[in-house]
């Protein structure tokens, strides 16, 4: 197996198979494997690329190509199926709008562990339904999911991480869905249009930018939410669980995350979300 899909090594390692060569998103990990995988990862070693390079997947002479989130154009699809079967995403699903939970069945498919990846997903979409459960609160709060790494923007709806908030109950507002280009899964903003984050749960995914370029945003005073402390800062590892979504990184990601949310959307603006002041947004 070689996997193009961003993160899409978890979900192979998630039901025991190691691919011999999967996509090196970030994160600067041996052999790409996050804490969450390495145990999984155990002695193997894929072969790591950046980009989609037709010779370095070649010479690892696999039997399938897998790039369900990968943003594979047409043109590298074909030119990758001259190489071995090539699997891209569905057709009802733009280049990463693909749930966490189709891409992991969809890959125990591929390599003949459907009712292992099965399992591990119905345990999983149970956890969710467990904490929407416990927060009746949270069914129908509005949430946005903003980055400001290397430029500031927010994610639609169809985005995996605007997906997972959705599976504990909160609602991206229309008005983010109807910024930019529908069938992208994330729109450019400028800081004018900071209220767009008025809701009632900001998460902010910090990947591996500095989370300084958040706090320093003046816009960002104006906001409601920012003032109520009804927002959480997504620290590195968490951001990766977060973005990755995968079968490895969703346990990990919902045990730091809940407890945060938590304290954000409390209705007391005096307690503090931890990792919202390491960060600097409370100063």
């Amino acid at each position: 197996m070689v996997t193009l899909t961003f993160s899409g090594q978890d979900h192979y390692l998630a039901v025991g198979v190691t691919p011999v060569g999967t996509r090196d998103w970030y994160g600067d990990f041996p052999f790409a494997a996050w804490p969450w995988a390495q145990d999984a990862l155990g002695d193997g070693q894929p072969v790591l690329f950046k980009d989609i390079s037709y010779e370095q997947i070649a010479a690892l002479e696999p039997d399938v190509i897998e790039g369900l989130g990968s943003g594979m154009t047409e043109e590298q699809y074909a030119e990758l199926s001259k190489i071995a079967p090539t699997i891209a995403a569905e057709a009802q699903y733009t280049d990463y709008s693909t749930p966490w939970a189709v891409r992991a069945r969809t890959i125990g498919r591929i390599v003949g562990e459907a009712d292992k990846a099965d399992a591990i997903v119905s345990a999983l979409e149970q956890r969710f339904a467990d904490v929407a459960a416990s927060h009746p609160d949270w069914a129908g709060m509005e949430a946005a999911v903003a980055f400001n790494v290397t430029e500031f923007g927010v994610y639609h709806s169809i985005d995996t991480r605007a997906q997972i908030l959705g599976q504990l109950g909160f609602k991206t507002p229309a008005a983010i869905d109807a910024a930019g280009e529908p069938d992208a899964f994330w729109v450019p903003l400028s800081e004018e249009q900071m209220a767009l984050l008025d809701t009632d749960l900001v998460v902010w995914i910090v990947g591996a930018g500095d989370p300084a370029r958040i706090a320093g945003m003046p816009m960002r005073d104006h906001l409601e939410a920012a003032r109520q402390g009804r927002e959480v800062v997504a620290d590195f590892p968490l951001s990766g669980a977060f973005s990755f979504a995968t079968p490895l990184s969703l346990n990990y990601m919902l045990d730091r995350l809940v407890p945060l949310i938590e304290v954000a959307v409390d209705g007391d603006p005096a307690t503090v979300v931890e990792t919202s002041r390491e960060a600097g947004l409370l100063d």
